[in-house]
């Protein structure tokens, strides 16, 4: 887990998605993109939010502190890598 200070650039309309925990289940989704301070060149991660976390709305230009996760799976012989917020705090909005 990697927790970083960063500005929201973008934020997407949260879906409900089937729930891999618990079958039979919905939860809610949204994607985030976030980018650390400091100029135009700095890291951005697109980051998966669910549940409760996803129905939160972030303004863009909010500064934000983010706990990410990240995780790799592999699908058809390819490899992926999935970045999910665990947390998002608001520092300035």
């Amino acid at each position: 887990m990697k927790t970083i200070i960063c500005k929201v650039v973008a934020q997407s309309e949260p879906i409900k998605v089937p729930s891999k925990k618990q079958e039979g289940t919905q939860l809610d989704k949204c994607i985030i993109r976030l980018k650390e301070l400091g100029g135009d060149y700095e890291n951005e991660y697109v980051c998966a939010m669910f549940g409760n976390l996803a129905l939160c709305k972030f303004k863009e230009g909010a500064i934000v502190v983010a706990a990410l996760r990240f995780q790799t799976h592999e699908s058809q012989g390819a490899f992926f890598q999935d970045v999910v917020a665990q947390d998002i705090v608001m520092v300035k909005g």
